[in-house]
């Protein structure tokens, strides 16, 4: 059965409250399975502010979302999953896909030098599954170069085999996801680990990534856990998020 958060779905309808009600309704149209390449000519999104104003740390920290905002079960997080170490500290022999597996472990899509740069993580107790969440502000250029590259890997890294810190091996299947069609650039990935139990039984871990740009801001991930993770839920999620990046960079403006 799959479950929205009722507070997702409640935020979802206060969108149009907000400077980009246009984009970010609910019934935002979901790209195709492989969404369209990150241009410089594409045509600047509605949510975009009008001037080039740099994102503060505090700014970052306000555009978070919040368990307030998804309701329950979702919860500040306890710490890192069980499953984190277990399955997603791997390395295979591909570089991009070695590549896809650090980041994945790491949270950290993008490098860790320079820019804003803020996180949260919450925790879905009832589905053992985790949200972590970042909001930055990095170089337009570097970003759409790391999205461009995380839409060749469901090519370059459809299925491969990687080899955990304990020596046990895992299938893992990279799919494209499709996102609402939000920011300026954008690109989601469906990543599927596969294992068995030392008592042979199967094991699935599933990990919905996602990363939005929006000007010189980025929302950016990862809605895992073990068996199904719903893509809704995850579409959902940026949905939010990008309203909420809108809505503080609109408070911004007008304080200005």
């Amino acid at each position: 059965m799959i479950r929205i958060p009722s507070r997702v779905v409640a935020s979802l309808l206060l969108l149009g409250a907000l400077g980009s009600a246009s984009a970010c309704g609910a019934g935002a149209r979901v790209r195709a399975q492989t969404p369209a390449a990150p241009s410089h000519s594409a045509r600047p999104s509605p949510t975009a502010p009008p001037s080039a104003v740099p994102l503060t740390e505090a700014q970052a920290r306000a555009a978070l979302v919040t368990a307030g905002d998804l309701g329950d079960p979702w919860s500040a997080t306890q710490g890192a999953a069980t499953w984190r170490d277990g399955v997603l500290k791997a390395t295979t022999g591909a570089p991009d896909c070695r590549r896809l597996l650090d980041a994945l472990y790491t949270d950290d899509l993008f490098g860790t030098e320079g820019g804003t740069r803020a996180v949260t993580g919450l925790d879905d107790a009832m589905d053992q599954t985790q949200l972590r969440y970042q909001v930055l502000a990095l170089d337009p250029a570097d970003v759409d170069r790391t999205l461009a590259w995380m839409k060749t890997l469901p090519r370059t890294c459809a299925r491969f085999t990687a080899t955990t810190d304990h020596g046990t091996r895992e299938g893992v299947l990279v799919d494209a996801a499709g996102l609402p069609e939000l920011g300026d650039a954008r690109q989601g990935l469906r990543v599927t680990f596969t294992g068995e139990t030392d008592d042979g039984e199967q094991t699935v871990l599933t990990l919905d990534v996602a990363a939005v740009r929006v000007g010189d801001a980025t929302i950016a991930l990862t809605h895992g856990g073990p068996g199904f993770v719903s893509a809704d839920t995850t579409n959902a999620f940026v949905q939010v998020g990008v309203a909420r990046l809108a809505d503080v960079r609109k408070q911004a403006r007008l304080r200005v």
